[in-house]
């Protein structure tokens, strides 16, 4: 267990704007900041960052919370793995108790996973620096790559012995169950032909140099290892397989230590292999991160789209696959992003150009050298044309169908205009050729003319549905807790209105001063009208922050969103950070009548509460006008309590300044 004081000290500590920043590029709205979801797929930013309340919400898949709820949310961190990321990022000693055997077997299976492949990483260091045989050969190796001490310790580089099952062994001494080696992929288990009730267990990686492959927050997810023997049979690179904590296709090998680089500079340089990583960062270039030797996927370019929206792509000098590696372009391209490319001189790769250069040549070459995509793609293409005139009408048609799949219909402009350029054709030809492109892909998913009508009947219904469902209460509720979340412990002068008889007998409201808190004056309207919140989640969030805000004379909403459970603070994030993307124009319509905080506190509350107030009253009168309805009832009880809501009613709306129709 941690320590309270461990957590508390996290919580003070850690700036939620800054622990997000690491996995998301943020810019500056107001007094908030804003970017694209890590959580969905969207070219347009509905994640909202508020440093102030030390709070998020992400409009598009509806999470929110404080800075612990995203790290488990984002990482999949259990909570005390959220806090010790958090401790380790601010420099905080973790007092905690050791783990018994019962409780690791208690872990889930997939941190059971997670711990297996960070005692292969310590393991796979330690026989890199203290076995003879490591140093010998997986040291060596390392350093005739050029790599320096401090360089393969800040990439965590390792070596697996040449034994058949040396780490196996080593971490089944540990206590690591044979279940989750297997699940990573660390150690392969077959049958035993010679006992059939036994089974046979080699290390996957004997014999091989490792690099470890981390997640965007640091975690090992797999490995990558290269053989150092000349066995033509065996795989120059092997990497882990598929599991529940590694996935390639949405992994990119150096992200950990590339983020904040990539987000400072804005760019993001993409090479193939992880040594070309490894040189680049080590000669001073840290925005670089590899696809390990995979095709390119979209969700490896999403894992950059949300750091930077420019990508520079680096091909070796004579990649014979170059041809093929377009198609990543095009993949680029269709997540809106900026792409330039970059190839080396014949001979050269990113490793070894990083290696034999001084820092201040490899970035002159890279500015001199990067071309826009539309440029290198025509520089390529018109090359393998050789002046045949339908080879150089495919070339164009290649280009264009690139083009068409920028999503930015400015940016396509611009790119039309380069290619006629380049290209030496009309920009009409270009344009025709574009819609024809569109129109292709249109007719795969236009819908029939019968279907079409049935689609905007549905939208349309579905938004009469909306209109008349519009749940006035509920809003007004919600109204009430951010009231009490950002201003309850503010003393206010507050004008009260008494219910008092004149002379003529008639009920008349009356004001009268007094200046009290926010949540008291809430809380005692409410109580005095016997008002009870009909949402279940807003009577609990009620009910706690009124306790808090009597408790406490300084209410923080930091230390009250981080004291609640992950539900319940999901909600508040969601009601404080709602007016950052909705606005109310239009809430008039349905005699909703918000006003904007700018009218003063008091204002504002007193005419929140007089609203709910006024629509209770509605309700109430609708409930009595029903039973009057019912055969051989009496109503005449009935009608007096209709008629005293009607005065009272039409008493708080001229308060409120309305008139009613």
């Amino acid at each position: 267990m941690i320590s309270k004081i461990t957590i508390d000290k996290v919580y003070e500590t850690s700036r939620l704007e800054e622990v997000i920043g690491d996995f998301v590029q943020l810019k500056k709205s107001g007094s908030n900041f804003k970017g694209l979801s890590p959580f969905s797929d969207e070219r347009s930013p509905s994640f909202m960052v508020s440093p102030v309340k030390q709070i998020w919400k992400d409009f598009s898949s509806g999470k929110g919370g404080n800075v612990v709820a995203f790290l488990m949310e984002h990482e999949h961190f259990t909570y005390p793995e959220a806090i010790k990321y958090l401790a380790k990022k601010y420099n905080i000693e973790v007092e905690e108790t050791e783990q018994s055997n019962e409780q690791k077997e208690q872990a889930s299976e997939r941190e059971s996973m997670y711990l297996v492949s960070e005692f292969a990483q310590t393991h796979f260091k330690e026989m890199l620096w203290e076995s003879e045989l490591g140093k010998a050969i997986g040291l060596s190796y390392f350093k005739e790559r050029g790599f320096t001490d401090e360089t393969i310790k800040k990439f965590e580089l390792g070596y697996c012995l040449d034994q058949w099952d040396g780490f196996t062994t080593a971490a089944l001494d540990k206590g690591y169950k044979l279940e989750y080696l297997a699940k990573t992929g660390l150690t392969i288990v077959k049958e035993d032909p010679n006992n059939p009730n036994g089974s046979r267990k080699f290390d996957r990686f004997k014999g091989r140099v490792m690099f470890p492959i981390h997640s965007l927050s640091g975690r090992v997810l797999g490995f990558g290892g290269r053989i150092l023997t000349n066995d033509k049979k065996a795989a120059k690179y092997l990497n882990s397989p598929e599991s529940d904590i590694y996935h390639k296709s949405k992994v990119l090998y150096g992200i950990y230590h590339a983020k904040q680089s990539i987000a400072k500079e804005d760019n993001c340089y993409l090479v193939e292999g992880y040594t070309d990583v490894i040189q680049f960062v080590q000669r001073g270039i840290n925005n670089v991160v590899s696809s390990s030797g995979t095709a390119l996927t979209p969700e490896q370019i999403r894992l950059i789209n949300r750091l930077t929206k420019n990508i520079t792509v680096l091909f070796d000098g004579d990649a014979a696959g170059l041809r093929a590696s377009l198609r990543g372009i095009d993949l680029i391209l269709e997540q809106g992003m900026n792409v330039r490319v970059c190839t080396f001189p014949e001979g050269e790769d990113p490793d070894s150009f990083a290696k034999n250069n001084e820092l201040e040549d490899v970035m002159n070459y890279l500015n001199d050298n990067s071309k826009d995509f539309i440029q290198f793609k025509a520089s390529l293409l018109v090359k393998e044309a050789n002046n045949d005139p339908i080879k150089r009408a495919d070339t164009v048609r290649d280009i264009v169908n690139s083009i068409a799949k920028i999503p930015d219909r400015i940016q396509k402009e611009i790119y039309i205009q380069e290619c006629a350029q380049i290209m030496n054709i009309s920009e009409a030809v270009l344009y025709n050729t574009l819609a024809q492109i569109g129109k292709k892909e249109e007719k795969n998913i236009q819908a029939t003319p019968k279907e079409e009508q049935k689609a905007f009947d549905v939208v349309r219904n579905t938004d009469e549905q909306k209109e008349e469902k519009v749940d006035v209460q509920y809003l007004l509720e919600r109204k009430i807790i951010e009231s009490l979340m950002l201003y309850g412990n503010h003393k206010e002068q507050f004008e009260d209105l008494v219910l008092k008889e004149n002379e003529a007998g008639d009920l008349v409201l009356e004001p009268e001063l007094s200046e009290i808190k926010v949540y008291e004056k809430i809380y005692l309207d409410l109580q005095e009208d016997e008002i009870e919140l009909a949402n279940e989640d807003f009577r609990n969030m009620y009910s706690r922050l009124i306790e808090a805000l009597n408790e406490k004379e300084e209410f923080s909403i930091t230390n009250f969103v981080n004291g609640l459970e992950q539900e319940m603070a999901n909600q508040i994030s969601s009601i404080l950070m709602e007016e950052e993307r909705y606005k109310l124009d239009d809430w008039e319509r349905k005699e909703i009548f918000p006003k904007s905080k700018e009218i003063g506190v008091a204002q504002l509350v007193s005419e929140t509460i007089l609203t709910l107030r006024c629509f209770l009253i509605k309700k109430r009168m609708n409930t009595l006008q029903n039973t009057t309805q019912e055969p051989n009832r009496d109503n005449r009880e009935a009608l007096e309590e209709i008629m005293n809501y009607i005065q009272l009613n039409k008493l708080l709306n001229q308060k409120l300044n309305r008139v009613l129709s």
